[in-house]
Parts: structure tokens; sequence; C-alpha cells
């Protein structure tokens, strides 16, 4: 409002405009008196938050140093080369094998040259004598007419795309310097649309050992598909990754990837569309403990510091869980259970405090699940660890323009996770998957 408005408002609706104008101030300034949100105390990913400066290297004086550490030798090395020590450099004198005693042993290591292995397919065909048909030699497995790449290179292409996020044009010239491979864009395209079948049905076999586990952990980041936001899910057990791309963040995605299946844990954070898809359910305590930190840098001194010692003696007994009896593990969360109830008892003096008190409530029958079952994880770690290298591909290639290649990173990430956790590097799970196999172990399929 200007002035010529405020000067014809009679004395009861100015007081009115003062007072709400008074509480709103208020509000703002009790914002500005909370502490930011950080990585440290809160869900914001430690990309946004502020790095503080290196402090500047202390000069003085240089130590002897330590003796160091030196890379262990190949284990089985190409070739053997002996340096003898059999002429003295002054005088040329000889000295025999015999007295000579052994210096240094180390390892030269260089890349041999690469280039293609190109095989000429030379196929022929003929009329029968007999009949007069004509007929075709049949090639054999691996040189089929079609596209001249074979499962090697396009191995490599995926590969290279899609863990570490190398775009077409500049793979081309990345094969093209390193190992003198011509491939075009529109080759590269049609590799991954080829493999997309092969990637999807294992994918599927993941899907099937996934809703048969009995501990699920889940989690979610954004992606972008087409210019638009959407979703990227993660479901993992101790023997099958799942990744899922979909363009909703609710409830009904977990439903659709599970199938109607209920594990007997969900371990997750505490978001809405998290809930209620295990017959019980382990809350993340790193995610609480995020939250414990932000009421103690907002000046909670009733409930955050206590509740931050309970979770740390929690995680503590659940890191030797390994070693303590079962019956030894009952009683361990029995105290953890009566000292949280104490600690909900009392009435913090700040608003962050009794924030914190009211999200503990919500959620305190999930917090020590995992105490008394060590097939249970403590927080949703593994979850967030696989879902990392999703968001530096988003970051660094601004997401997907077609649903299809949204899709297929789903199902390569999938299968190279799935494979890691049964001993497979990320090249040889896409190589396993490639060839027919599957990255389960045949006892699991």
């Amino acid at each position: 409002m200007n002035r010529d408005e405020l000067l014809r408002l009679d004395k009861e609706t100015l007081v009115d405009l003062v007072q709400r104008l008074e509480a709103r101030v208020a509000e703002l300034e009790a914002k500005l008196d909370q502490p930011p949100k950080t990585p440290r105390n809160s869900s914001t990913p430690p990309s946004r938050g502020q790095k503080a400066n290196r402090s500047a290297a202390k000069k003085g004086k240089k130590g002897k140093g330590g003796t160091g550490n030196t890379r262990a030798l190949h284990p089985d090395p190409d070739r053997i080369t002996e340096i003898p020590a059999d002429s003295c450099p002054n005088c040329g004198g000889h000295v025999d094998a015999d007295h000579q005693k052994l210096k240094a042993v180390y390892d030269r290591i260089e890349l041999p040259p690469v280039k293609p292995d190109v095989t000429r397919v030379r196929q022929y065909q003929a009329d029968c004598p007999c009949c007069g048909g004509t007929f075709e030699g049949t090639p054999p497995e691996g040189l089929e007419p079609g596209s001249p790449f074979g499962k090697t290179v396009q191995a490599m292409v995926i590969y290279l795309h899609t863990l570490h996020a190398i775009s077409y044009e500049r793979l081309v010239v990345v094969l093209n310097d390193l190992f003198g491979l011509s491939i075009s864009e529109g080759a590269i395209a049609n590799m991954l649309a080829r493999a997309e079948p092969v990637f999807t049905a294992e994918t599927a076999a993941l899907l099937g050992d996934l809703r048969q586990s009995n501990v699920i952990g889940s989690d979610e980041t954004s992606a972008r598909v087409q210019g638009r936001t959407w979703w990227q899910w993660l479901f993992c057990s101790a023997s099958v990754v799942v990744h899922h791309i979909a363009p909703s963040r609710a409830k009904a995605v977990v439903n659709e990837v599970l199938g109607g299946h209920v594990p007997d844990v969900w371990v997750s954070d505490r978001f809405s569309a998290q809930r209620g898809h295990g017959t019980r359910w382990q809350v993340c305590l790193a995610h609480l403990q995020r939250d414990v930190q932000y009421a103690m840098d907002a000046g909670d001194t009733v409930l955050a510091p206590p509740m931050r010692w309970l979770l740390l003696r929690a995680i503590a007994i659940g890191r030797r869980r390994d070693r303590l009896k079962d019956s030894t593990l009952k009683k361990h969360a029995r105290d953890l259970e009566k000292r949280l109830d104490r600690l909900l008892a009392q009435r913090p003096d700040t608003k962050a405090g009794e924030k914190l008190r009211r999200q503990v409530v919500n959620v305190r029958a999930h917090l020590f699940v995992f105490v008394t079952d060590r097939a249970v994880p403590y927080t949703n770690n593994a979850s967030e660890r696989y879902l990392r290298p999703a968001v530096i591909f988003r970051k660094v290639t601004n997401g997907f323009r077609a649903t299809w290649g949204a899709q297929f990173y789903a199902a390569t990430r999938s299968i190279v996770d799935t494979g890691r956790l049964h001993g497979l590097s990320a090249f040889d799970a896409i190589k396993t998957v490639l060839a027919g196999r599957s990255v389960l172990p045949a006892a699991a399929q």
C-alpha cells in the first residue's frame, strides 16, 4: 500500500495492520535465529554444503619422513630381466655370479599397443548338384551377419557411456584415440538399443530375487528424463540391487516393484512413501543423527545431547552383534528402550528440541529393530552409496533425452551393482550379461 492509501485507513484498521506486520517480523526474525541446514545436520546433499577454506600450511623444518609404502610386485610378470653386476665400472674387474647379491626387485609396467582385432568373414553359397537348391555356409557363433562390432566393443561402449558418463560425441574420440577404432554416434546408439532387451531380461531376473528377500533397503533421488523431473528408486538386499526410474515418488512405485511381496524388514529413511512396505521397519539412524545434530546446533540441551549418545550406543552394539549372544542382544534392546522412554519423558526447552521429540515419538517403535536381528543394518547408507553414481551421472549429463535411455541406465546399474556383490567387476558384469549369462550365482537363480 502507498502513503495515500494508508492515510485513508481508520485507526482500528491501522492497528490491525501493524499487529500483523509485527507478527510477521517476529516470525522472520525467529527463522533468522535458526542454524543453517548443512549436510552435517540435515539431509542436504554434500555437494550443496559450504566448504571451509583450508588453513595455510605452516612452514617448518622438513622432517626425516617415514619409511613409506611401495607397490606390491605383480604376482605373474610377463618377463623377468636380470641385471648382473659383473664388471666394476672403476677398474673393470670381473665378479662371478656366486659373489653377487640381489640389491633390488621392482616392476616396470607398460600398456601394450591396443588396436582392433578384425576378422574378415567370407561366406560362400553353392548350388546343390543333386536337388539344384541353393545353400550357404553357416557362420559360427559371434560371426553372424549384422553389425561389424562384436560383444567386446559393445561392452566397452556400455561401460564407458553408462558408468563414466562419456557422451556419444566424446566416446567417438576416445575409442579412436585409444584403440584406433573408427565408430559413429549412430553406431553407439544402435549398440545400446540392441543390448536393451538383454539387460531388461536380466533385470527381471534380479527383480525376482529381490521379491524373495527378507530384508530390503530403499532410497530414491531425482532424475531428469526428457526435460522433466523423474525419480530413480533403489532397492537392495544382501544378494541383489535393483534400480528403477519412474515419473513418480509415491508409494505406488514401491508397490509396483515389489509386486505384492512384503519383506520381513524394510530399511529406509522417514520419507512418507518409504513407510509401510515391510512387516517391520528399521529407521535409518544416520538420518536421525543429523536431525539430532540440528537440534543441538539450535540450542537444545535437554533432549538432543543424550539422544545423540543413545544412538551412538545403539550403533556401537550393532557393530559388534556378531560377537554377542542372542540373550545379550535382547538385554541390550530392553536397556535401549528403557533409556529412550526416560528421554522422551522430558520436555525440551527449544522449538527444535520439541520438533525432534515429535520425530522420535513418531518412529520410536522402529529405531532398534537391528539390535536383535543381525541381518538388519542400522543405517540406510548402502542404498545411498548405490545411488551416488546416479547423482554424478545426472550432474554430468543433465539427464536422459529418451525414456528408453533412462530404463537402460537403470538396468545397467542394477547389473553392475549386483555383479559387484558377487565378485564381478563392472566390466565383467556387463560382458557376462551380453554373453547370455546371469550375474547371479547359479544357486540363486
